[in-house]
């Protein structure tokens, strides 16, 4: 199977500020998101990408456009095969009547110590469930993968760029871990996580990184039996 960067976008106004965005409308990447951006854009620019697929959320989309942006010094034959594809699949959790209170306020909340302790039980008050969150999230980017293998092959490599709780529950459902562990993972703004889902089970390549040289992923074989004793790892080109 192809392997697919998990980008958590950037820095917004509301992550500087403690708020709890969700899906509000006109949050976007404040001047430290966008040099996330700009850095995560960077390290992938070597990587030929056939799509980018993120959230409708603006913050998403202004990070999905920096990664292209950043493409288009590459060969026309290598530069991204399509526009930025909108997936509804990984918007940010509908945190209901959370949405747009300050963290440490939440933080008082009864609902709160549940959220840290055993996500898959949480409802968020006129909202989604994480449970819910993470089925859908995780439907839609190995329907996406499956597609980007129809069309280009095991060795393909493509961008889903969304929020952190959607990353964390999609690399927990790659690392086979219980919802009720996703809390354990960390997610940093513009940092780019790495699963391949391979033929016996996905292999979760790296997770919040936010340097160090990508340029391998341009001839990574595709996914196969994961090496006994470890295997020699990937060559930096």
């Amino acid at each position: 199977m192809p392997t697919v960067l998990l980008v958590r976008h950037g820095r917004t106004t509301a992550n500087a500020q403690g708020i709890l965005a969700g899906r509000a409308a006109g949050v976007r990447l404040d001047a430290v998101g966008r040099e996330q951006a700009a850095r995560a854009a960077a390290r992938m620019a070597a990587v030929p990408l056939v799509a980018v697929v993120t959230s409708p959320l603006e913050r998403c989309r202004q990070t999905a456009r920096v990664l292209v942006e950043h493409q288009a010094g590459r060969p026309a034959e290598d530069v991204v095969a399509s526009p930025i594809v909108i997936e509804h699949g990984i918007t940010e959790c509908d945190y209901g009547q959370w949405q747009g209170r300050a963290l440490r306020e939440l933080a008082k909340e009864p609902l709160w110590s549940r959220v840290q302790s055993q996500p898959s039980a949480v409802t968020f008050p006129g909202g989604e469930s994480l449970a819910q969150m993470q089925a859908r999230s995780v439907a839609a980017v190995r329907r996406h993968d499956a597609a980007v293998e129809e069309q280009h092959g095991p060795g393909a490599v493509w961008a889903a760029v969304a929020h952190g709780d959607i990353i964390k529950s999609v690399l927990a459902d790659a690392l086979g871990m219980h919802l009720d562990l996703f809390q354990r993972i960390a997610v940093g703004p513009a940092s780019v996580s790495i699963v391949r889902y391979g033929p016996h089970r996905p292999e979760v390549v790296a997770t919040n990184t936010d340097s160090g040289d990508l340029s391998w992923l341009r001839d990574a074989a595709p996914a196969g039996d994961a090496p006994v004793g470890g295997g020699p790892g990937a060559q930096a080109l």
